[in-house]
Order: C-alpha cells, then structure tokens, then sequence
C-alpha cells in the first residue's frame, strides 16, 4: 500500500497539528505498522490455509459466514453481541454489588459462547486478505482468541467461587477484546475490508461512449472504461449487459473472471458470483453489482445510470 508522507517533518502522534486537528493515534502509531511486520506472515500463511481446507470458497458454509445471505458481512454485527455481553458483565462487577453477581457471571458465559461464531466468521474473512491488511487481522484475531480465554477463565473461576480473580480475568480479557476492536476499526474503515467495493461507483448521467459495437463477441467478458469508471461488458445471446467491473466484494476486475452456461459472471479472485441483472448469485460476496443502462448509436456502444434510462 503507498504511503505518502510530508518531506519537511512527521507530526508526532497525539500532537496538534498546523491546523489544530490530531493525528490519528490507532492508525498510525498501532495499525500502520503493524501492517509493516512481515514477520507475522509466518502465522498468517499456516492459518490460512487452514481456514480455506476447513471452509472452501466455493461451499455454503462461506456463504453463510460472509454474510451473503444477509446482505452484508456477518462478523461485525456478531461482535456487538459479544462485546456487550462483556461490557455489561464489567459494569455489573464493578458496580452491581452482591445481587448482581449471578447475572454478571452469565453475561461472561454469554459472551463467550456468542464469540464462537464471531471469531468463526472472522476467520473466514480474514483467509481472503493479503499483505498489510492480513497483518491486521492476524494481530486482531489472536487479541479476540486471548479475551475469549480469558473470559472462559474467568467463568470457570466464577463457577469455583474465585470472585476476586474471575472479575480480574475478566477485566483483563476486556482490555484484550478492546485492543482488538481498535484494529478491528482498523480493518473496516481504515484499509475499507469488508466494505461495499463499488459503494462509490458513478455512471454517467448522459450517454457516454464506451466501446465499438465490434469488439463485443458473443459470450466474452470485455473490460471498459467510461468517464473513468471501469465496466464489463458481455453480449449474451444477442443482448448487452454492463455491469460495473470491480467487484463489490474485494475489487477484483470481474472481466478477468468467467461467463457461466447459465448466465451468470464468476470474479476470478475469490469465486463471487453474479448474475447479469447484478444481483448475488453466491458469494463470498454480500453485496450486487451496480448494473447501467446501454445502447449502441452508430455502431458505438454508450452507456449511462440506469436509474436515469
């Protein structure tokens, strides 16, 4: 990933800068150079492939982890039920007194068995990333294994009647569980993993042209470009489709990828698949791919919104 950075002086972190605003603290004191340690690769590739032989690209469990059923990715809004459960079971510790304790021990027991699937679906995700991003996520998933331990730990010290160090446990594993939602951030809205790809995509309003008539062979995915926006284009059975060509899911060129016997497109990175109508198919992919109205005008193909057709 380039970086580009002042060649006059860096601002400190934390410290204010020209205009008074604040460097990004988690960005680029923890997560940025946590994307630079190369020597995590060692775990990530062993944990990899074994996510991938244990949920394979092309099986429903990694549809139903991703989340293309819901329409978006499953790990984030699992987390909410862990790390509330937890939060929850640290505040009735610390401020429940005595009548509150049996309720505080089960939010602990909750929350772990909540982060099961989390950290299931988080693994499944995480097989996907490459280079700085991977780093990330193998930093942020092995914090989440520590705070569930820990909270297991504390469970079962609560269970023995070992209040004073089961709430310790806990409070411990909660800074883990914390630390790790920072990078978790991170991931999302820093390095935009597990985002809509093509959230941001903008055809044309007015007819633009895209390409010769010509050049569209029956049953070929083209690659196109129109104001700037990439577009696959494909003739099927007579028709023309445009779709846009970056994937919703990780932003791979969908013309590099397959047109199927029944219609429908197959990225070439991670098996993501679509039909011509831009609807999901199968994922690991939650999110459809915008689709733009087309027409040809003198042996030109033009292309605009579809909304506006």
């Amino acid at each position: 990933m380039t970086r580009f950075v002042a060649a006059d002086r860096q601002q400190p972190a934390g410290e204010a800068g020209p205009q008074g605003g604040l460097e990004p603290v988690v960005r680029q004191n923890i997560g940025e150079r946590i994307e630079r340690l190369a020597s995590l690769d060692a775990l990530a590739d062993p944990l990899q492939k074994g996510v991938r032989a244990a949920v394979p690209e092309d099986s429903k469990l990694k549809d139903l982890l991703s989340g293309t059923w819901l329409g978006h990715p499953l790990h984030p809004p699992l987390t909410d039920v862990v790390v509330g459960a937890w939060t929850s079971a640290l505040l009735l510790d610390l401020f429940g007194g005595d009548g509150a304790e049996s309720s505080a021990d089960g939010l602990v027991g909750v929350g772990v068995l909540a982060a099961v699937p989390t950290a299931t679906a988080g693994l499944s995700d995480a097989a996907e990333l490459r280079g700085g991003p991977r780093r990330v996520a193998i930093v942020h998933a092995t914090g989440n294994v520590t705070a569930i331990v820990l909270h297991t730990f504390s469970w079962a010290a609560r269970r023995r009647g070992e209040r004073g160090r089961g709430i310790a446990l806990s409070a411990l594993g909660y800074g883990f569980a914390t630390f790790s939602a920072l990078l978790g951030g991170h991931l999302s809205f820093g390095l935009g993993v597990g985002v809509n790809e093509t959230a941001f995509e903008d055809a044309p309003s007015d007819w633009t042209p895209v390409i010769e008539e010509g050049a569209l062979e029956e049953g070929k995915l083209i690659g196109a470009r129109a104001n700037g926006l990439g577009v696959l284009l494909v003739r099927n059975h007579g028709r023309i489709h445009a779709l846009a060509d970056r994937c919703s899911h990780r932003g791979c060129s969908l013309h590099e990828g397959r047109l199927n016997d029944d219609n429908t497109v197959t990225c070439p990175c991670h098996g993501s698949t679509f039909r011509l109508d831009g609807s999901v198919v199968k994922g690991p992919a939650t999110g459809p791919q915008p689709t733009f109205a087309i027409r040809t005008n003198q042996g030109t193909v033009e292309l605009k919104q579809a909304e506006a057709a």
